[in-house]
Formats: C-alpha cells, structure tokens, sequence
C-alpha cells in the first residue's frame, strides 16, 4: 500500500477464474537459496557472479542492503555482479532489516568480513514469533560477543575461532549463520543436527567454489575448516522449489496439464508424493516434468509440515487451496511455524469450509469457490490465493499483491502464459 499526494494507493491482482492451466512454463532461480549466497558473497574481497538470480523483492532488498555497506553491484538479464572489494560499513540499519527476515544472516558474514557487526530486527512475513536465538547462540559459541538493545543487534568477534555446536533444533537460518560465520575463523568448526535443506547443500558448494572448505551438509553435521583465502567466483543458481511446487498447485486446483522445463525433481519428492494421493499424475522425461492434473481431485487425509525431506512449510498454503476444491476431507498440521494459517480465514471468504484449531486445520472439499475480494498477509499465503482466484467462479481481487513479489517474479505472467486471465492494476 503506498501514498501518492495523499491519495492511498492499493496495489492488487484482478483474477478471472475458470479456465484449466495448460502449457510450458520454466521455473525462476530460488529465493531461498539466492539470498544467502548473496550475504557470502560479503566474505570475499572481490568478486561475485550469481546466474539465474531471481529479479524478486527479497533479492533487490538484499542487493541495496549490500550496497549500503559498500558493494558495487549490477544486472545482466538475470546474472548479478557483486564487488565487495571496498566494503566500508558493518552496520545494516533497522529500516532495511524490518523488510526481510533473512538479513539476519549478515551478522555472521559481517563478523567474517569485518570483525564487527550490527543488524536491527529482522522482519519480514508475520507467520509466528520466529526468534533469532540459535542464531545468536551458535555465534557465542564460536566466541563472539553480543549485545542487544532496542536498535539491533551488535556482535564483536575480536575473540572468535573454530568450534563445536550443536543445534537443539533444526534451523535453515541459523544454519546457515554458523557456516557464514566460520568460513573466515581459524581453526575447525563443527556444526550438528544442522537443518539439511537443498538451499544448505547449494550454500556449501558455493562456498567450496570461492576457495572455502565447507563438508557434510547432505549429513547434518557440517565441518568447515576456515580461514582460507577466498577467490572470485561465478556460481548458477537452481530453480526454485517452491515455486516449481506452487505451479503444480495452479495445474492441481485448475485440473490443468503443466510442462516444466527445469524441474528441481530431486527436491521436491515429498510435495510429488502427496500431488500423487490426489490423483496427479507425472512423469520426469527428457529432463521435464509433464504433470497432468484433470484427475487431481482427491482429498488427501493428513498432510504435515516437516523439515526437509519432508513436505514443506512454504507449500502448505497452496496445497490448502488445491484441497479446498478436492472430493472429501482433508487435514493439515503445520508443524513449523504457529501461525500460518492466516490465508484459511480468506479461502473461507471464497467459498471454502475450513477450520483451524491450533497447529491443524480441517479442509472440507467443495466443488467450487466463487470470486471475492480477498488481502494476502503474507509470501505463501497470497500465492495460495491467486490459485483459488484462477479456479473460482466470478472476479476475484486480490490486495497485498507487495508480499507476492517478495519471492514469484513473473508469476502473474506465467499464469498468463497458461491460460490464466490475470491483470496488476492500482
């Protein structure tokens, strides 16, 4: 929502439903593994190159924080320059850190970088309290100092070497903070029951290409012997899971056919498994997906959120619209984040008879969902959305298109391309 001489000025979707989602489509770099490589990229003295980047909010965010502290940086199509040879700063301000959660994993890039660092709170999507605890912990236990006041966040790493951590829970972030973190130390550092998403393993290879020696990350117990010289780099970026995931969910609710160019199959195995309990049907042929989805109507009786290799939290949103229109009743549990299940509340709106009580919700399939207006609140919830817009009868609009664009760069676009009838307006 932005303002413009006064005049408030609401950015939205306007989506007409109906029409089965058919065609090819090719899946974006991944948000979630871009970002952190960005942050390592603040290790090395020099320079950068991330292919297949996302242009997507985050990443642009992430982009003017690290120009902020002095990197040069620039496009070519979807190829990203980053010289970090004159960093200057180690301060991110609050009103950069608000907007994006995963800024919080330059505190230890920094601490590498410049011995120092201060980052203000981390914001981002509001789905649960998700504290930075065991970001700051791992970072204590390899010697940091760290201070918190109303602003931010400080650390000192004067004291700083190799260590052992093990992390009482399974963190992407806070994994990630601990690699970052130690690349530059002496000495070894080992970490355990660390999370072992794909975006890890993609960090670590990375790394490994800049000069670092970072092992384990397919294990959970990732060692990282630091202190090596880093080097210039040009690293490609893989498709994105999730987005690959949320597309299948738009052939799913449409009873489309979809096509993918790039799939990341090995990545998304658990979310194929439960497209499979509904009736989709694909197959891996040629290095695409064909994924046939006009028999995709089953409800599915329990589904879970859980760390990866388990289906993911960041689909659980859209695979609650798909259900919402599936023959039966279905039943989510969200084991991750205690507050995600704000978009049920906007599919209830649309026709859909879900209910929510604690970490599980109760999806009861109906035939159809009828246009609405309709607030995204946050990334995964407003996606969800749009695939109950593409299936409902009538004009749905949608608000809140700005949380869209943290992490789909084209997805109004590539609905288009399918067959979907999708228009921006303000």
């Amino acid at each position: 929502m932005r303002r413009y001489l006064g005049v408030q000025r609401v950015d939205a979707i306007r989506i007409i439903g109906g029409r089965p989602l058919e065609g090819s489509i090719y899946i974006q770099g991944s948000k979630n593994a871009a970002l952190p490589m960005m942050a390592a990229a603040l290790l090395h003295e020099g320079t950068t190159v991330l292919h297949n980047c996302p242009r997507i909010a985050d990443v642009f965010c992430m982009e003017e924080i690290l120009r902020e502290l002095g990197a040069d940086t620039f496009w070519e199509e979807h190829s990203l320059h980053i010289d970090c040879s004159r960093i200057g700063k180690s301060h991110v301000d609050q009103n950069y850190a608000k907007k994006m959660r995963s800024s919080v994993i330059l505190l230890g890039a920094l601490l590498g970088r410049k011995k120092e660092g201060t980052i203000g709170y981390p914001g981002g999507c509001v789905i649960g309290q998700r504290p930075v605890d065991l970001h700051l912990r791992v970072l204590r236990c390899l010697g940091a100092k760290i201070w918190q006041t109303e602003e931010g966040i400080s650390a000192d790493a004067k004291e700083m070497t190799g260590g052992e951590f093990i992390f009482p829970q399974r963190s992407v972030g806070a994994t990630e903070q601990g690699i970052l973190a130690a690349v530059r130390l002496p000495g070894v550092t080992k970490l355990y029951n660390c999370a072992q998403e794909p975006e890890i393993l993609w960090l670590q290879k990375m790394l490994n290409e800049m000069g670092a020696d970072v092992s384990g990350a397919q294990s959970g117990q990732i060692c990282i012997y630091g202190g090596n010289a880093l080097r210039d780099c040009e690293f490609w970026v893989p498709p994105d899971r999730i987005v690959a995931g949320t597309y299948l969910c738009a052939s799913a609710i449409t009873r489309g056919r979809l096509t993918i160019q790039n799939p990341p199959v090995g990545e998304i195995q658990a979310f194929l498994e439960v497209y499979r309990k509904m009736g989709g049907q694909y197959e891996f042929n040629s290095g695409k997906l064909l994924a046939d989805s006009r028999r995709a109507t089953k409800a599915v009786s329990f589904v879970e959120t859980k760390e990866y290799p388990g289906f993911p939290t960041d689909l659980q949103s859209p695979l609650m619209a798909v259900l919402a229109v599936a023959d039966g009743v279905s039943h989510i549990r969200e084991n991750i984040f205690e507050d995600r299940f704000k978009t049920a509340w906007e599919l209830n709106k649309m026709g859909a008879t879900i209910q929510v009580s604690g970490q599980e919700a109760r999806i009861e399939g109906c035939q159809n969902l009828r246009g609405a207006t309709v607030e995204a609140r946050e990334l995964r919830g407003g996606a969800a959305l749009m695939l109950a817009g593409l299936a409902a009868d009538g004009e749905t609009i949608l608000t809140g298109s700005a949380y869209i664009d943290r992490g789909y760069e084209r997805i109004c676009e590539d609905m288009i391309s399918l067959g979907g009838r999708i228009e921006r307006y303000r």
